[in-house]
């Protein structure tokens, strides 16, 4: 009988040359991958196989291999965007040695694990508001880290903002205005982008941009009302407010910084500035000179609102002052003239009956309304029963029939009051004779010498 010993003259062999697995990435630890396996003919030691990695560094060591079963196992972390597939040597060796390799090839597959990332390169930042629709005000780049549909990437805007994305070169877009701009309604836009991978379950995430409109002077003012009343009494003090016009302009800064001024013209053939001046910044309409209004009663300007901008935008506004009357005129009496060198004596007939009319006192008053209403009172007279006057009129007439008892020379003083607050007045004598022939009548410097030793005052 011979026995023959075994003696370690087979190496292990693989049961493949090669190994391929496919694992997805952020695979858990511990996740048996693949079995690898070889054989060794031999007996006891000799055939005893062991696995294990053939030059892999352990820091690149994501994966470990059983050296007993065979077990290639998840030991780290997989990110197919870090690497996509691992290709290893391993060897299978027995007790005493002897080694055989095989190749083991892991390929990676992607998960949808990274959201699209929005990358804002360029922003014309503030626009201004006169910009035409269409205009590019910025450019967006959106980058997905994912491979094939986890990267697909669709962009999309809020609905309420006049601005749209328009798709450029690959993973770019033109932010662009689609309409008129405002800066007076909407002064500043908060645009939210947002990019949606085409992944299962997709991704998405979101970029807000800020844009500000800036400010085109495209609003004149506008003043508060069509037209403006000022009221004023005649004699007014130079330097008095007549009234206030008030103008908006809803641009900003300079191109909404009102100043008001005065539009040339004329008022009775001088300047307009002649008469009033207006506060360039307040609006404040001032009186120039005193008033009056037995010259005129009205008259109109023309108020400029002018804003700041480049060019400078403006409006007018008419203002129409009113002068009021003032009682600053007394009655001014026409007849009996003035007394001068000479007296107006008026011939009374001795027969005349109760009722007659005398004379007549004639009266005006510059001023209006009330101001010149004039009455007629005799405020003295030589027989005060003998004479009376129309309250209205003037009218002197006699009271009764004259008689021979009725002094032939009689002096009426006058008072004609105007019906202002408080009233003015002027005062007229009227000398009367009772005489039927003017060869009667005595020498006029008589009368004026009776007048002055009379008991009647004149003023």
């Amino acid at each position: 009988h011979i026995t023959v010993l075994d003696a370690n003259d087979n190496a292990p062999v693989f049961s493949q040359a090669v190994y391929k697995a496919s694992l997805p990435e952020n695979s858990p630890l511990d996740t048996v991958v693949l079995i690898v396996s070889a054989t060794d003919a031999d007996e006891g030691v000799n055939g005893d196989v062991a696995f294990g990695f053939d030059h892999v560094s352990d820091e690149n060591q994501v994966f470990f291999l059983n050296p007993k079963t065979g077990e290639v196992k998840v030991s780290g972390s997989i990110d197919y965007e870090k690497e996509s597939s691992y290709e290893m040597q391993i060897s299978a060796k027995d007790g005493l040695g002897l080694a055989s390799y095989a190749t083991v090839i892991i390929e990676i597959t992607d998960i949808n694990d990274n959201a699209p990332v929005i990358y804002l390169k360029s922003l014309s930042n503030p626009i201004p508001e006169n910009v035409s629709p269409g205009t590019e005000v910025g450019i967006i780049n959106v980058q997905d880290r994912d491979s094939e549909n986890n990267r697909q990437v669709r962009c999309s805007i809020q609905q309420n903002v006049p601005f749209k994305l328009v798709p450029s070169i690959k993973n770019y877009y033109s932010l662009v205005s689609t309409g008129q701009l405002d800066r007076e309604v909407v002064s500043d836009y908060n645009i939210t982008i947002t990019a949606t991978d085409e992944g299962s379950p997709p991704l998405s995430s979101s970029k807000t941009v800020q844009l500000s409109v800036a400010d085109i002077n495209d609003n004149p003012p506008v003043f508060e009302e069509q037209s403006y009343s000022a009221y004023v009494s005649e004699n007014n003090k130079p330097g008095s407010t007549l009234c206030s016009v008030s103008a908006r302009d809803p641009d900003w800064r300079q191109n909404g910084t009102v100043i008001y001024s005065l539009l040339a013209g004329e008022v009775n053939g001088a300047p307009v500035s002649s008469y009033v001046s207006v506060n360039g910044d307040t609006g404040v309409i001032h009186a120039v000179r005193s008033f009056d209004y037995e010259q005129f009663r009205s008259f109109k300007v023309h108020v400029m609102a002018r804003d700041n901008g480049s060019p400078p935008l403006s409006s007018n506004v008419t203002v129409s002052v009113f002068v009021s009357d003032v009682n600053d005129n007394s009655p001014q009496i026409l007849y009996p003239a003035p007394e001068g060198n000479s007296f107006m004596t008026e011939l009374v007939p001795k027969a005349a009956h109760g009722g007659s009319l005398v004379s007549k006192v004639i009266a005006v008053d510059a001023d209006s309304g009330q101001n010149a209403w004039l009455s007629y009172h005799i405020v003295k007279s030589t027989d005060p029963g003998l004479f009376t006057i129309g309250v209205h009129s003037g009218e002197i007439r006699t009271q009764r029939d004259i008689s021979e008892s009725d002094s032939m020379k009689q002096n009426l003083i006058v008072s004609v009051k105007d019906n202002g607050q408080p009233s003015l007045s002027a005062t007229c004598s009227m000398y009367l004779l009772i005489s039927d022939n003017l060869a009667e009548v005595p020498e006029l410097k008589d009368i004026s010498y009776d007048e002055k030793n009379s008991k009647l005052t004149s003023y």
